[in-house]
């Protein structure tokens, strides 16, 4: 016979539901560390072990990682986000590259098409923030502003399908755009995205895409870079 998992009591799914609604609104973004125990057991009203219950669980399905002498962590957004990190973690990079330049180019080419004034206007805001994240010589700030840009380029496809699929892959696209860009930002290494943007706004699909494409390989793989 199967063994089976022992039933959770209802208090603990209730834990479960608000920690998990605290996670995928961003209240706890990926990397943040949620508060303690005792914060958790003071703030829920609920009994330590009720709490620890509902943390394990959330740490099993991938979204929190409890790291013993320092704390517990969010490491994904949702189950699928949490599955493929830890399914993708080893890929080859030149295979991330390749996954995120297809996923990437195709949005840029329904962003041209679909965008909105409100878009266009939070496209020009992250963009600035890129460029002063990288002329602040800051790795971990570009690499969020970057991230973030890039994700906004998908919201504004106006597929919900596609922008579901890329935020759960957020966690390793980072991964990898983390480990392209390294400690210190080079010089050399800078990808001016104005022209995505500019593209997008004048509805030039085909252009585009092939900006987007192009942005997706980073500095790594410069042969593989579109044109």
């Amino acid at each position: 016979m199967p063994l089976t998992s022992p039933r959770r009591s209802a208090l603990a799914d209730q834990v479960i539901a608000q920690l998990r609604a605290q996670i995928t609104s961003g209240e706890w973004p990926v990397g943040a560390r949620i508060p303690t125990e005792p914060e958790l057991v003071e703030e829920l009203g609920v009994a330590r072990n009720t709490v620890r219950e509902a943390v394990r669980a959330l740490a099993h399905n991938g979204l929190l990682d409890i790291r013993q002498g320092s704390g517990t962590y969010v490491v994904a957004t949702s189950e699928l986000a949490g599955v493929m990190n830890r399914r993708f973690a080893g890929a080859d990079p030149r295979h991330v590259a390749e996954l995120r330049s297809a996923l990437e180019a195709e949005a840029a080419r329904l962003a041209a098409e679909r965008r909105t004034e409100g878009d266009l206007r939070q496209l020009d805001a992250l963009l600035e923030r890129r460029e002063a994240a990288w002329e602040s010589g800051a790795a971990d700030a570009f690499v969020e502003a970057d991230a973030t840009l890039h994700m906004a380029v998908v919201a504004a496809s106006h597929n919900e399908v596609l922008a579901e699929i890329y935020a759960d892959l957020g966690g390793v696209l980072r991964d990898f755009l983390r480990a392209d860009v390294g400690e210190v930002l080079r010089p050399e290494a800078h990808m001016d995205h104005a022209r995505l943007v500019a593209a997008i706004r004048a509805g030039d699909a085909a252009l585009a895409a092939s900006e987007a494409g192009a942005h997706s390989f980073g500095c790594r793989f410069p042969a593989l870079k579109p044109g």
